[in-house]
């Protein structure tokens, strides 16, 4: 007889505890109903009659919910159906419209590049994706006519069979035979070896990021926090007297959509404004956007802000050449520290109160870089997954990093510089696209040392649309390993100890910037598919599923927020590794895309307590006599100019390379199919489906 666990409970409830509140078929609630109790099942005509009442009315509430919970489960069909069809018509627009990243490549070609470089990684992919639907419809072929060899009955007695012709009848069965043996004897363990290969990378990498999260764990635990030796300023009591020269440059080249709001938020930092300067350092191309700049300065300038407005007449050098341009100025020497702003990026008026002060007292501190804060993170699954990144990047990296070792990369933007470690180390170089990585090693190799703030935050926006996000992310990758290429002599020569050579070299290029894209793109995305047509060589299943899974809820832990993105996030960084593995190799071979730079698209969007606070300082518009006019002439043509803009230029893509990775990948989990590999199944379908949403350009900002 089954035990009874009636003993932890204090009463026995029977029936149907449930009742429904209905005002209207769409708004219903249920609550929870008091069962009956023993006296309804006593004997007793009139106990009986009670107790045929109740049943029916709980049988009545109960056909209601089941009914209420039909017409919800009908709803949930017709919101997927719906969502379905816009889907398929999204895809059939991208289809009809015909765009690629083709167009791209030729306006390259046109500026110059070479275009069969460019397509280099584009035209191996296509190799294997047709190689891989012949393969299939061989192993078809094969499985209906009976062969059914893997890796695991593919024994020794087999081979010696298929090697023996007498036992090989068929033209058919004499070429399949041949494959097997092909397969076994020459492909299966170099394939098994590169396979060993990136796997102990991959558990080298998956080590390093869980000692930096154990880095971060510590740093919690003992709430370790940069504190300045004599405390914060205080600008209004006039306490702390450390008020140094302090010069802001803002660096932008035709950013129309965020201009004012990075221009009035650094005008309305907290700090004497005899001793502060704003350099406004527009390399702007377009007059009209030059001039509504150049308004905006002078509307600063009424204001009594300490503002100036500067324009290059040779444009070389990109970001570098204009901060480098910058700091030539003769004023320049009057000033001790530089904080680097990017025109999307909105500080708080304490920012300078907040990150100067470190540097009083401390002589070896050449850096402190604040964190960054987005005011779109939730705008689309796109940048909800770049948050997760770079969450991870601040929370983990580099506050780990400040804190054990006093140095990170520097971020380019949202940063102090002590301006006699930018002269110290060189100042700003043109020689990469990854200017402020460039600086923070030199600087570094000097022996300054840095401080990251965890809890000093900026403002700034993510990419919204996945070109925007794809030409970053090459940016971003193939700049390390230019500059790997040019600093190697230079640390080896250094006079660093061995530690932080073996710090610089191993870890921060070798194994985060060069290792991870690589083996992330070549295990999942060529062994992985490769080994469902060569079985004999195997890729384990932890590998496949466990560690990934276990590395994706460490990088997630920074964004709690962000845990029911867990798995789009695992597919999207694989996915993302074809454009970070490609950048990687122009990179480190100095291909013609390697020094390809693309001002990062926004869109201006601030947040609501900043456009409230803004609205609260914002100056009053001056007359000038007809300029005032002229400019609102000019402000109507710009918005002619981006309305017409808007329908020629602004549009969804088709990507090849990530379209025929998911053909790739899918053909691939047909195959797994006939091995009845589950879990490899799965992923090959779930990294293929990521792909072709991907390639057809549906994961970011979606232009009607």
């Amino acid at each position: 007889m089954a035990p009874s666990f009636d003993w932890w409970a204090k009463e026995t409830r029977r029936g149907t505890p449930v009742v429904v509140k209905m005002e209207n078929p769409n708004n219903w609630s249920m609550v929870e109903l008091e069962g009956p109790t023993d006296d309804d099942f006593l004997l007793g005509s009139g106990h009986g009659s009670a107790r045929d009442k109740a049943r029916n009315k709980n049988a009545k509430q109960l056909t209601w919910v089941l009914l209420l919970r039909a017409h919800r489960a009908a709803g949930c069909l017709t919101s997927l159906g719906a969502a379905m069809v816009g889907l398929a018509a999204a895809v059939r627009r991208r289809l009809a419209s015909g765009r690629t990243d083709a167009d791209g490549d030729i306006d390259s070609v046109r500026g110059g590049e070479n275009l069969t470089v460019r397509t280099r990684v584009y035209s191996c992919i296509k190799v294997f994706l047709w190689l891989s639907v012949l393969l299939l419809g061989f192993e078809l072929t094969a499985y209906f006519k009976g062969w059914h060899f893997g890796a695991t009955n593919l024994q020794f007695q087999y081979l010696s069979a298929l090697a023996n012709p007498v036992n090989v009848k068929g033209l058919f069965a004499s070429l399949y035979s041949t494959w097997v043996l092909i397969r076994v004897e020459y492909l299966a363990p170099p394939l098994q070896f590169l396979t060993n290969v990136c796997i102990l990378l991959f558990l080298v990498q998956s080590i390093d990021r869980l000692i930096l999260c154990l880095g971060c764990f510590w740093i919690r635990f003992k709430k370790i926090k940069p504190v300045p030796k004599h405390g914060a300023v205080d600008l209004e009591s006039g306490e702390g007297g450390f008020f140094p020269m302090v010069l802001v440059q803002i660096p932008m080249c035709n950013e129309k959509e965020v201009y004012q709001q990075s221009i009035a938020a650094v005008c309305n930092l907290d700090w004497p404004k005899s001793k502060l300067l704003i350099q406004v350092l527009d390399d702007s191309d377009d007059p009209v956007i030059q001039m509504l700049i150049k308004e905006e300065v002078y509307r600063w300038q009424q204001q009594g802000a300490n503002i100036v407005y500067r324009h290059r007449v040779i444009r070389q050098g990109y970001k570098a050449g204009n901060l480098k341009s910058a700091m030539n100025c003769s004023y320049v020497k009057d000033y001790e520290f530089v904080t680097i702003f990017d025109a999307d990026f909105q500080p708080a008026t304490d920012f300078l109160k907040r990150t100067i002060p470190h540097f009083k007292d401390n002589d070896e501190l050449g850096l402190v870089q604040a964190r960054w804060s987005f005011v779109n993170k939730d705008e689309n699954l796109l940048t909800r997954l770049q948050n997760i990144n770079l969450a991870f990047h601040f929370e983990v990296e580099q506050q780990v990093n400040g804190v054990f070792l006093n140095f990170f990369g520097f971020n380019g933007t949202a940063g102090v510089w002590r301006i006699k470690a930018l002269e110290e180390s060189g100042g700003w170089l043109e020689r990469t696209t990854v200017e402020d990585m460039d600086i923070a090693v030199r600087a570094h190799l000097n022996g300054w040392k840095f401080i990251f703030l965890n809890d000093v935050e900026c403002q700034c926006e993510l990419p919204e649309s996945y070109e925007a996000y794809r030409k970053q992310q090459h940016r971003w990758h193939s700049g390390p390993m230019q500059l790997f290429r040019l600093c190697l002599p230079d640390i080896i020569r250094s006079k660093m100890s061995i530690w932080k050579k073996c710090n610089l070299i191993f870890l921060f290029f070798l194994l985060r910037k060069l290792i991870l894209p690589f083996y992330s793109f070549t295990l999942f995305c060529i062994i992985l598919p490769m080994t469902m047509f060569i079985p004999e060589a195997e890729l384990p299943v932890w590998v496949v599923c466990y560690v990934p899974a276990t590395m994706s809820f460490l990088n997630i832990l920074p964004a709690p927020k962000s845990f029911p993105f867990i798995v789009p996030y695992l597919l999207f960084e694989n996915t993302m590794s074809v454009t970070k593995f490609n950048a990687m190799i122009s990179g480190l071979f100095q291909l013609g895309s390697a020094y390809e730079w693309v001002v990062t698209k926004k869109s201006g969007r601030s947040s609501e307590a900043d456009l409230m606070a803004l609205v609260e300082k914002e100056p009053k518009h001056h007359q000038r006599g007809s300029s005032l006019s002229d400019l609102d002439d000019m402000r109507e043509d710009l918005k002619q100019q981006e309305k017409k803009a808007s329908q020629k230029k602004k549009h969804n893509r088709i990507y090849r390379k990530e379209l025929a990775l998911a053909f790739l990948l899918l053909t691939a989990s047909a195959r797994s199919l006939l091995s009845a590999q589950g879990i490899h199944f799965y992923f090959l379908l779930f990294q293929g489906v990521s792909f072709l949403l991907v390639g057809l350009d549906l994961i970011g900002e979606q232009v009607e």
